[in-house]
């Protein structure tokens, strides 16, 4: 097999899977919003058959279920792809193996949900677990890309293993960058995770209407008025995050990254305007699913933002000139 064969094969099947797991957050965000998680009051079986009567909110979480199912082969693939290749094992590893037991808890988790008859901080795991496992799928198939490329230029760069031998083919990425970035994709996580509480609990219209709650500014944080508030409050941070980030990445020296901050920005002013119309309208099926679907993709923004700055030297070549340029200077 030719060099760059596994990594391409990799990269492909990773994102495959990734964009499989991505919709199955977003459908599971339609079974949250309709009420469906027990239209299959069982497990794994609906209404103890395989294929069940075709009634719509059976139809909703069926179709979550099927899923389910695409993405656990799909990942045991992954796995297995990783594994049977030395390069690959070698490199993805660890993330394959994460990947696998991320599943299992999903798939528990999953279960439990029906069991346990939806109970909010149950359903709340799933959906933590589920990003968790997007945000694996995603670093895999970004790392599983970054080799294809490096293959595809000589494998110069793997060859090498230091930070100096990297500087000589890539400029150094800025101080300080991967530590923001990393925050900022820890802030993305937990705001998406606490707009699903919001959800699990049917808090979402607790505060009628925006940017007050109740007629107060700052309201008790007491119960589901306190949660809802909790997520405004987050919201506003990681939109005063996604600013600082945004101006951080103009100097970057990859236009990749410079893009990603400029999207990231991009996207949580949208995912502001989501949630207030969410307020404003009612809460409706398809607002909520647009809601979390462009909070995982901001996640898979920030994430990649700092996959990517990960990628670069943490500091120049030692036998660079002082003042020389090194390459991919900012646009």
């Amino acid at each position: 097999m030719a060099p760059r064969r596994p990594f391409a094969f990799a990269a492909g099947l990773g994102l495959a899977t990734t964009l499989l797991t991505f919709t199955l957050i977003v459908v599971g965000s339609v079974v949250r919003s309709t009420g469906s998680g027990l239209a299959c009051p069982d497990w794994p079986l609906c209404q103890g058959r395989l294929i069940p009567p075709l009634q719509m909110n059976v139809l909703i979480e069926w179709t979550h279920r099927l899923i389910a199912l695409l993405v656990s082969l799909a990942v045991l693939a992954l796995a297995a792809t990783t594994m049977i290749s030395r390069t690959l094992r070698v490199r993805f590893g660890a993330l394959a193996g994460l990947a696998v037991l991320l599943l299992v808890a999903q798939v528990l988790l999953g279960a439990l949900t029906v069991w346990k008859l939806l109970d909010p901080s149950i359903v709340s795991g799933h959906l933590a677990v589920a990003m968790l496992l997007f945000c694996t799928l995603l670093t895999y198939t970004m790392r599983a890309g970054a080799g294809d490329a490096g293959s595809d230029a000589g494998d110069a760069e793997s060859a090498a293993g230091s930070d100096d031998a990297r500087g000589a083919l890539t400029p150094p990425r800025p101080a300080g960058l991967l530590p923001l970035a990393a925050v900022a994709t820890v802030m993305t996580y937990a705001q998406a995770l606490l707009g699903g509480m919001v959800s699990t609990h049917h808090a979402g219209l607790v505060c009628p209407e925006w940017p007050t709650c109740n007629g107060a500014w700052f309201p008790p944080l007491d119960g589901l008025v306190g949660l809802q508030m909790m997520h405004r409050y987050g919201a506003y941070a990681l939109t005063a995050m996604m600013l600082v980030l945004a101006t951080a990445t103009r100097t970057a020296p990859d236009a990749a990254i410079r893009a990603c901050g400029r999207l990231a920005l991009t996207l949580v002013v949208a995912q502001v305007l989501l949630g207030v119309s969410n307020v404003f309208l009612g809460t409706p099926v398809w607002l909520s699913a647009a809601h979390l679907a462009t909070a995982i993709a901001l996640l898979a923004i920030v994430l990649a933002t700092t996959v990517r700055v990960a990628s670069l030297p943490a500091r120049a070549p030692a036998h660079a000139a002082p003042g020389a340029p090194i390459g991919g200077a900012a646009a």
